[in-house]
């Protein structure tokens, strides 16, 4: 089948955008956001519809996933489905919400990032970027053995590193079970609050863990410890 033009107003902007990634950029190319800004002047959230292509299978990373890239660089990785042609851009109904669901997910999950814990407008901590929180399918594994796709609140970011998750409910039960006493209340009752204050030890320890090897001695040779 031919493939239609990419400046064929006459079909949506995903399509053209996916046209556009195979036409112009090509698979294993670099693009940015002011590309499919020039790519589709005056359309608004273009990129956001390029996005949505990974949906249909289309591989398309962020300095996330390929540390070669630049904070606003993407890579078309590869194609996915042909969604110019008719009816391979039809999501499977039983994968879509609707607006009353969507708004109790987000109330569910505290209308904040369930991976990173970031809520909506705020900013990332390594850039100028904010976050924006949307509705992702993750895979449960029940205890039974069976797999759940149940909906989950999640930031771009995340969303785009998580597609390939599964968590696994059975496991955190059995572990859960296994705790006693002290512990026991101590996670009933970040669970009940649903979230977990650190300590000042447990945050120097993550700042810690991210020095290189060179600051980390430093922070040995303080605290008494030989050279590794």
């Amino acid at each position: 089948m031919t493939m239609p033009s990419w400046q064929d107003e006459n079909l949506g902007t995903m399509k053209r955008a996916a046209l556009w990634l195979v036409a112009v950029v090509g698979e294993d190319n670099i693009f940015t956001k002011e590309d499919v800004k020039n790519a589709f002047p005056g359309i608004s959230q273009a990129d956001r519809r390029v996005r949505d292509l990974r949906d249909y299978g289309w591989k398309i990373a962020t300095h996330r996933e390929d540390a070669l890239l630049g904070q606003h660089e993407q890579r078309f990785v590869a194609q996915g489905q042909p969604v110019w042609e008719p009816g391979k851009a039809t999501k499977d109904s039983s994968s879509s919400i609707t607006d009353t669901q969507r708004r109790k997910v987000l109330t569910a999950d505290g209308n904040r990032c369930r991976s990173c814990g970031i809520t909506p407008g705020q900013v990332y901590a390594d850039s100028y970027e904010t976050a924006q929180i949307d509705i992702a399918r993750r895979k449960v594994k029940l205890p039974n053995g069976t797999t759940s796709v149940q909906h989950i609140a999640e930031c771009n970011r995340c969303r785009v590193g998580g597609r390939s998750l599964e968590a696994d409910l059975g496991a955190v039960l059995e572990g859960v079970s296994k705790l006693g006493g002290l512990q026991l209340q101590t996670l009933t009752d970040w669970v009940a609050a649903d979230e977990r204050e650190f300590s000042a030890v447990e945050r120097l320890w993550a700042d810690f863990r991210t020095l290189p090897a060179e600051a980390r001695e430093e922070v040995r040779a303080v605290l008494g410890l030989p050279p590794v």
